[in-house]
């Protein structure tokens, strides 16, 4: 099971860039490494992260 430890709002961007890709990036890695295991390209598995992601960020406008 996923367990993730934000406490409180950082401070400022650079530090929530830091803690996010801290709590983000074993999983990311490990998502990555079992994909590559399976066969997948590595660079089409992070694309996707990277597109996946732009559009959780691109459908946030229009949450409250």
């Amino acid at each position: 099971m996923m367990r993730f430890n934000f406490k409180g709002p950082p401070v400022g961007d650079a530090d929530m860039s830091v803690q996010c890709q801290g709590q983000l990036l074993p999983f990311v890695q490990e998502i990555v490494q079992a994909a590559v295991a399976a066969g997948w390209n590595r660079d089409d598995v992070l694309l996707a992260f990277v597109e996946l992601t732009w559009d959780l960020y691109e459908k946030r406008s229009g949450d409250p």
